[in-house]
């Protein structure tokens, strides 16, 4: 069972606001030959003067930070390495802070240990794991719990990767995915203009658990290939949501940081479908 990881991105540069899109779309008209004067009724033909300005130095903005709870996961360590390859400063909270990762990319994320249950909470992890209860804290209440927190810090961006929905499967892991459906119902309504959820199904790729690699991709790229021209099939009854097209951890990464930084990224919810679409664009 795949771990949820959620995503958040606070920038740095700020959003341009409808005057300074005006000014820009004047400044652009008065640098062209043909400029409107004080008196609009005249039109001026020559090119005007401007006098040499003085150059200023002016520093370069810092690059965007993004942080990435639960980076040590399978999907989260792709999705830090995605983010430091795009440039951006990439920080990470997970309960065991920084892994034993022998891969250079890793030395360049900030590690940060912590638990986004409450403390109290602790002492009852152990007790329980894999019920139904357990389940909802790990996937629900932790996640609601950072949603809430980046809301009231003023983040502008909120990526969460969820889970698509297997039909009967998820009334045998009902916890797991109540917990993440209360988790979407709190992000769509902190983050109305810039929360994305991805739902992707089965996800493939190279996952390393302690020294040992296991391939997964042997057979969720084949899979893949052949479900994902099979839509209409996902809608028979039962068995339809078992047809979900797997999707490879490299489209899931590169879809969550495009999501997190791009400002003009739909918010909303990102099927499986979308997020290989997604993954295609350049």
């Amino acid at each position: 069972m795949r771990s949820a990881v959620t995503r958040l991105i606070r920038s740095s540069s700020p959003v341009v606001s409808p005057s300074r899109l005006s000014a820009a779309i004047l400044l652009k008209k008065n640098n062209s030959k043909a400029f409107l004067s004080e008196d609009a009724s005249k039109r001026v033909e020559e090119p005007f003067k401007v006098e040499e300005a003085e150059t200023v130095k002016v520093p370069p903005p810092s690059p965007d930070k993004l942080l990435v709870l639960g980076g040590n996961g399978f999907v989260g360590s792709h999705v830090c390495k995605e983010a430091l390859d795009k440039g951006f400063t990439v920080a990470s909270l997970n309960r065991s802070g920084k892994p034993s990762i022998s891969e250079s990319w890793a030395d360049k994320v900030i590690w940060n240990q912590g638990n986004l249950l409450e403390p109290d909470s602790l002492k009852d992890i152990m007790e329980g794991f894999g019920s139904n209860s357990y389940m909802y804290k790990i996937n629900g209440t932790a996640n609601i719990n950072a949603i809430r927190v980046a809301a009231d810090k003023g983040i502008k961006r909120f990526v969460y990767v969820s889970a698509a929905d297997f039909g009967f499967v998820n009334y045998l892991l009902q916890g797991y995915y109540e917990g993440k459906r209360a988790t979407e119902a709190e992000l769509l309504s902190k983050f109305t203009y810039g929360g994305v959820i991805l739902r992707p199904g089965f996800i493939h790729g190279t996952r390393h658990v302690g020294s040992v690699k296991v391939p997964l991709g042997l057979v969720g790229s084949p899979m893949q290939m052949v479900l994902q021209s099979a839509k209409p099939l996902t809608r028979l009854p039962l068995v339809g949501p078992l047809l979900i097209p797997p999707v490879s951890v490299a489209s899931v990464a590169k879809v969550a940081v495009r999501a997190a930084t791009d400002p003009v990224f739909p918010p909303g919810i990102v099927d499986v479908y979308g997020i290989m679409r997604y993954s295609d664009q350049k």
